[in-house]
C-alpha cells in the first residue's frame, strides 16, 4: 500500500454512481388506454351482436320440407327452387282438409286480419258487428251547402238559398195526442265524445228528442254520426275562459278574455272543423269569458252569421249572452244545470224543479254532464214525462223563435 494512501483522509475517494433506470408509466397507460379504444372502436365497427351482449338462448328450428315450400312458392306464382331461405311468401293457402280452409264469415259479423310484424304470420279473428249496423242505415254526409271550407278545416255555413244549419239538422216535434199546448222541456246532456263508457250509454239510454253535446276533443267523431241517426240533435261544446284560467284549463284552443277578437275567430274556426252535423254551440266553463262581452260578442255574432244556435248553460249568473244574442238575432236558450250536486236524490228534485218552471212558462231547459247518475236519473224522469202531460223536445224547438215557413 503507497503511503499516501495510508496519510490520505477518509471520505474523499469518490464513488462511482449508478445510472437510475426511470420506467415512463405515463406514455404506456396512455398507450395502453389508446390501444383499448382502438380496439374497442375496430370491434363495434365489424362485429354483429344486434343483442348487445344481452343474454339468449339458441334452440332449434324444424326446417321446412322442400315439397311444402316448393307449393307455397307455387300458390304465389313463384317457380320450385326460386324460394329460398330469408324469403316469406305468407302463408300457405294450399288445399287442404275442411278445417284448414278458408270459411265464410257468418251473417252480422266481421273478420279481420291480423299480421305478426315479427315473423309475418297472418291471422284472422271474427268479431261481432256494432249491434245496429245491421238495423239501420248510416247516416249520409253533412250536405256540402252547409259547409266551408277555411284554413282550419270545415265549418259550418248558411246555403246559399238562405236555409240555416240549425234548421237543416233540427229533428222533429212529435205532439203529445190531445195535448197540444203541453209545457214542453229541452234536457242537453254534455262532455260526450270522450269516456267511451259514458257516451256509449247516453246514446243507448237516452231517447232521441233529448240533446247531446260533444266536446271538440271527441275521440270518435263516429259518435256524432250515431247521435243523429238515432234522432238527437247535436252540440258542439266550446272551451271557454274560466276565472282561474290556466290553472283550471279547459283545453286547446280555449276561447280567452287575453285575445284578440281575429284570434279568437280563428279559435272558434278550429273548433268548429272537429265534426260536422250540429245545429249550434254551448259553452264549457268559460265563467270569465262569458262575462266580458268585448270578448264573447264578435263569437256570438259568428255564431249567428253562419245560421247556428247558442245556449248558455247556466252556469254564470253574469253572462251577456242573453243580451248580445237579443241584439244580434241568434236563436238562444239558457239551461238550468241539473247536477251540480251529483246525487240521485239531487238531480230528480232539480228535474221537479226544471217541470214546475216549465208548467209555469211553457218552456225550460235543463243541462247536466255526461256522469253515470245524471244519465241514470234523466233516463228514468223521461220515462214517466208524457203521462204527466210534459213534451220532451230537441233544443231547436226552444231556442229557434223565427223558423222560415
Amino acid at each position: 500500500m503507497a503511503a499516501d494512501d495510508l496519510t490520505a483522509p477518509l471520505g474523499q475517494q469518490r464513488r462511482k454512481s449508478r445510472r437510475a433506470i426511470r420506467v415512463p408509466v405515463l406514455p404506456i397507460v396512455a398507450g395502453a388506454l389508446g390501444l383499448f379504444l382502438v380496439v374497442f372502436v375496430l370491434w363495434a365497427a365489424v362485429g354483429n351482436d344486434p343483442l348487445g351482449g344481452e343474454p339468449m338462448a339458441i334452440a332449434p328450428i324444424p326446417v321446412q320440407p322442400a315439397a311444402k315450400k316448393s307449393a307455397t312458392a307455387a300458390v304465389h306464382g313463384i317457380a320450385a327452387g326460386q324460394a329460398g331461405p330469408g324469403r316469406y311468401f305468407g302463408p300457405a293457402s294450399v288445399q287442404g282438409t275442411a278445417s284448414q280452409q278458408k270459411r265464410a264469415p257468418a251473417p252480422g259479423t266481421t273478420t279481420i286480419n291480423i299480421i305478426n310484424g315479427t315473423t309475418g304470420a297472418h291471422q284472422e279473428v271474427t268479431i261481432p258487428a256494432p249491434a245496429d249496423q245491421s238495423k239501420s242505415s248510416p247516416v249520409p254526409p253533412v250536405d256540402q251547402k252547409f259547409v266551408e271550407m277555411t284554413p282550419q278545416g270545415a265549418i259550418p255555413k248558411i246555403a246559399a238559398d238562405g236555409t240555416r244549419p240549425a234548421d237543416a239538422f233540427a229533428q222533429p216535434v212529435k205532439a203529445l195526442p190531445g195535448k197540444p199546448d203541453a209545457p214542453r222541456i229541452a234536457l242537453i246532456v254534455g262532455g260526450l265524445g270522450v269516456s267511451a263508457k259514458d257516451t256509449t250509454d247516453a246514446l243507448a239510454d237516452l231517447p232521441g228528442p233529448v240533446t247531446l253535446a260533444f266536446i271538440p276533443y271527441a275521440n270518435d267523431a263516429t259518435w256524432v254520426a250515431r247521435a243523429r241517426q238515432q234522432g238527437h240533435e247535436v252540440l258542439l261544446e266550446a272551451p271557454m275562459e274560466p276565472f282561474d284560467y290556466p290553472d283550471n284549463d279547459s283545453g286547446p284552443q280555449t276561447l280567452l278574455t287575453s285575445l284578440t277578437p281575429q284570434q279568437n275567430i280563428v279559435r272558434l274556426h278550429w273548433l268548429m272543423s272537429r265534426f260536422q252535423g250540429y245545429v249550434g254551440l254551448i259553452n264549457m266553463m268559460g265563467a270569465r269569458f262569458t262575462a266580458s262581452e268585448q270578448a264573447f260578442g264578435p263569437i256570438l255574432r259568428e255564431i249567428a252569421g253562419r245560421g247556428l244556435i247558442f245556449v248558455d248553460d247556466g252556469s254564470n249568473p253574469r253572462s251577456v249572452a242573453g243580451r248580445v244574442a237579443g241584439a244580434n238575432n241568434l236563436p238562444f236558450a239558457q239551461a238550468a244545470t241539473l247536477d251540480s250536486v251529483a246525487a240521485p236524490g239531487e238531480i230528480d228534485r232539480a228535474l221537479d224543479r226544471l217541470e214546475a218552471t216549465a208548467r209555469q212558462r211553457h218552456v225550460a231547459v235543463g243541462f247536466a254532464s255526461a256522469l253515470p247518475v245524471s244519465i241514470a236519473r234523466i233516463a228514468n224522469w223521461v220515462k214517466s214525462a208524457a203521462s204527466r202531460g210534459v213534451l220532451l223536445v230537441p233544443i231547436t224547438a226552444v231556442a229557434m223563435k223565427d223558423k222560415p215557413s
